[in-house]
């Protein structure tokens, strides 16, 4: 693969991939481009703070406001689940109607007798996959 980056600063930033199919490298560039267009902001009360998607284990609903959760704190976030979930690209998956995971924030799976999967966080929070996903989930992790 080849790279070439020039600088011209009378020029708008533009970037130009040409790729042989769409894949994890395409959604990578994606989230890359996205990052700089807008922030991931959460709201401790009145105070915004700027979150780093890969400190943020999962996304959830609650009472209809979504919350990121990091490792030591519940932050409230003005996007809606499905715009997250386009935003973050494939670092993120949707394991059920309320809860959008980190891949790479998962600690471990437990699956139980029924074929429920149960998700356990690296921060300690749990959730469980739902019938509509398990197919996705197992599939993206060789389960």
């Amino acid at each position: 693969m080849k790279l070439r980056i020039f600088f011209e600063k009378d020029r708008p930033q533009e970037v130009r991939a040409y790729l042989k199919e769409d894949g994890t490298f395409a959604d990578r560039l994606r989230a890359l481009c996205k990052e700089e267009d807008r922030p991931l902001v959460g709201y401790r009360g009145e105070e915004a703070v700027i979150l780093d998607p890969m400190a943020v284990c999962c996304f959830i609903t609650e009472e209809g406001k979504i919350f990121a959760l990091t490792g030591r704190e519940r932050l409230t976030v003005k996007s809606r689940l499905y715009q997250l979930e386009e935003e973050l690209g494939q670092d993120f998956l949707k394991i059920n109607q309320s809860c959008l995971a980190s891949v790479k924030q998962i600690e471990r799976f437990d699956a139980s007798i029924s074929g429920t999967l149960k998700v356990r966080f690296k921060n300690g929070y749990t959730d469980y996959v739902s019938r509509r996903c398990v197919k996705k989930v197992k599939e993206r992790f060789g389960l």
